[in-house]
């Protein structure tokens, strides 16, 4: 987690991701990115007559000083060393070109999460670039104040053991230093009375491996068992003092799993605390 690209478009959503961004990279440290994806106004009789020519170029001047200002704003308050970008077009074609141009490493992002707002303003950006996304994101809610994650959730509905999303669970959580624990959730509707069962019996082991593995002492593994996975999780979540849920997202196939992208996007339009949504880089 050395180089965060935080997209704004300098609402209260985006100042929120800005803000958990930069005391992440007081911890880490890391470098951040501030992005403002800036589409161009017209077409092209308008842009042959030279109408939004003047026009384009005065916004462009304001989003740039507006970055500026923020860069400023940051680096001396804070120390934390800041680049700006403006990128011309859509909001994720311009977060998926930046990742790739500029390595980057998270994406930090602002979401609708519990405000009350309708998704099809920021949330549903954020929600878009989850599911296309070849690096974490991490969705933070617009009215969410920063504190230090104290315990990350990593919520799957199988027993989860590929080294890459792991690794970047735990290593994330020392970087914070926070707790893991694991929710393995059966769906009371959809799964039989067999699966529960099973999964019962091989959590103690799934435990024992993770705790072995990453050594990691005080890790809890339970079993979440209810109709519906947004619910139950939030339930679980408000019972734990969670900080922080990660989430897998597969992107090609692994059909019949929960968290494909439509269910992590839904998440991120609803959540009250940071969602780390992690691309599988293989499908089940």
């Amino acid at each position: 987690m050395k180089k965060i690209l935080v997209p704004t478009d300098f609402s209260a959503c985006a100042s929120s991701a800005i803000d958990f961004a930069v005391e992440s990279a007081k911890l880490i440290p890391a470098e951040i990115t501030l992005l403002h994806s800036f589409e161009l106004m017209g077409n092209l009789y308008t842009d042959y007559m030279g109408v939004n020519k003047e026009f384009n170029q005065q916004q462009l001047q304001e989003v740039c000083h507006k970055l500026t200002e923020i860069k400023r704003t940051i680096q001396i308050a804070d120390g934390v060393n800041v680049d700006t970008h403006v990128c011309t077009g859509g909001v994720k074609k311009c977060i998926m070109q930046s990742t790739r141009e500029r390595n980057i490493d998270f994406v930090v992002m602002g979401t609708t999460g519990a405000s009350g707002l309708k998704e099809a303003i920021w949330g549903s950006k954020t929600a878009d670039v989850i599911g296309k996304s070849t690096v974490p994101v991490i969705a933070i809610p617009c009215n969410y104040k920063w504190q230090r994650p104290a315990k990350i959730l990593l919520a799957t509905n199988h027993f989860e053991k590929e080294p890459e999303v792991l690794d970047l669970v735990f290593e994330l959580a020392d970087l914070y230093g926070a707790q893991v624990n694991v929710a393995v959730f059966t769906n009371e509707a959809e799964d039989n009375a067999v699966t529960y069962l099973e999964n019962m019996r091989n959590t103690p082991a799934y435990g024992n491996l993770l705790r072995d593995s990453y050594q990691e002492g005080s890790l809890t593994v339970t079993n979440l068992f209810g109709k519906s996975f947004e619910t139950t999780l939030e339930d679980h979540n408000r019972a734990n003092d969670i900080d922080m849920v990660a989430m897998i997202t597969y992107q090609r196939s692994f059909p019949d799993s929960i968290f494909h992208p439509s269910m992590t996007r839904h998440i991120a339009c609803h959540t009250s605390i940071p969602l780390l949504a992690i691309p599988a880089l293989s499908a089940e």
